[in-house]
């Protein structure tokens, strides 16, 4: 009896050292990215480089898209300077992975946040930076109107996205067979559709619409008139870190307040100086010291507005109505114009 009561303090004080150390790794974790991006003088982006409008490569070497904006204003926050990024070119298959090796700091890259990514893969999302729904893009002389004329079809999708769970969902339950053409390279995606070996592209429609604008031919297909799905695309960070993962968030709060309140590039130094509203005031660093609670300078907002852009400035730079792609924003309007887009207080 006395061994046993023994082996049990035994096992008991096993669990309490493990406990106590696995917390003491959480809160020496907490910061650490942060202080690793620091030191090495730039931030590590995972980005697509064949998604115009959104994210791509150009002839000239450097990355542009609408989510490149977003990684330019982390560096913005961090280092007041929006070229502080180095750009990781990642497929879909590799993406994830390459953020829970730590290759990359953050994911930006077309991400739908599911349940899976966000326990299995221990991954944490963002609130998404644009809520998106899955489509396919089709000839309009296909005949191919509705789900139901994909009976039989060849479909592309990329392999490795939430794209291939989908299809394989939704015909299945409708009891529909088609033959998946699978790519990891989107360009190799795009050359294969184009080329004719596909009777059908299917992702997510903001980046059918995009990719269909600047194919030569782009009056010749058409996206249906279906979603299938909803895809929040939201930037990921990896577990463990809630320090990083709060700055990562705050800079997509910090686009989408301004744009509420009418902040923008042009205006952001005058409102500075003349504004009496206390939530601006701190959000543009005039009080309260809000920065110093992210690790970074308290006129980071101020910075990410004055070099970046707001959330509305940043869409239409790229994506908006003077663009060839013309994307709507549609559940991605502020909060105030009947979307989802909402930044909690800046207080």
């Amino acid at each position: 009896m006395k061994l046993r009561k023994t082996g049990i303090m035994l096992i008991a004080l096993c669990m309490i050292f493990f406990m106590v150390f696995e917390a003491a790794a959480q809160t020496a974790n907490q910061g650490a990215t942060l202080s690793m991006v620091k030191k090495r003088g730039y931030l590590i982006a995972g980005v697509n480089s064949s998604n115009t409008g959104w994210s791509y490569l150009k002839p000239d070497g450097t990355y542009e898209g609408f989510e490149i904006e977003f990684a330019r204003a982390i560096a913005t926050a961090i280092f007041n300077d929006p070229s502080k990024v180095q750009y990781r070119p990642l497929t879909s298959k590799e993406r994830f992975a390459a953020l829970q090796s730590g290759e990359i700091d953050v994911l930006i890259r077309t991400a739908t946040h599911t349940l899976t990514r966000d326990t299995d893969l221990g991954l944490c999302f963002t609130t998404p930076y644009y809520y998106d729904g899955q489509s396919f893009l089709v000839r309009k002389d296909s005949g191919i109107k509705k789900l139901e004329d994909l009976d039989g079809a060849t479909i592309a999708v990329l392999t490795g996205s939430t794209g291939e769970i989908t299809l394989s969902d939704v015909m299945a339950a409708k009891g529909l067979k088609y033959k998946p053409l699978l790519f990891e390279s989107l360009d190799e995606l795009k050359n294969a559709f184009f080329s004719g070996r596909a009777d059908a592209w299917t992702s997510d429609k903001s980046s059918l619409a995009a990719t269909a604008a600047t194919y030569p031919n782009a009056s010749d297909y058409m996206t249906l008139d279906l979603t299938v799905s909803k895809e929040p695309l939201g930037m990921a960070v990896r577990h463990g870190d809630d320090s990083w993962y709060d700055l990562v968030q705050w800079v997509l709060n910090a686009m989408m307040f301004a744009e509420e309140k009418g902040i923008t590039s042009a205006n952001v130094s005058q409102i500075k100086a003349s504004t009496k509203d206390p939530e601006t005031q701190s959000f543009l660093g005039v009080k309260d010291q809000l920065g110093s609670l992210l690790g970074v300078s308290n006129d980071w907002a101020f910075n990410i507005i004055k070099k970046v852009g707001n959330y509305e400035e940043v869409f239409n730079k790229h994506l908006g109505p003077k663009t060839i792609f013309n994307i709507p924003r549609g559940l991605s309007k502020p909060w105030t114009k009947g979307g989802l887009m909402y930044s909690p207080p800046f207080k």
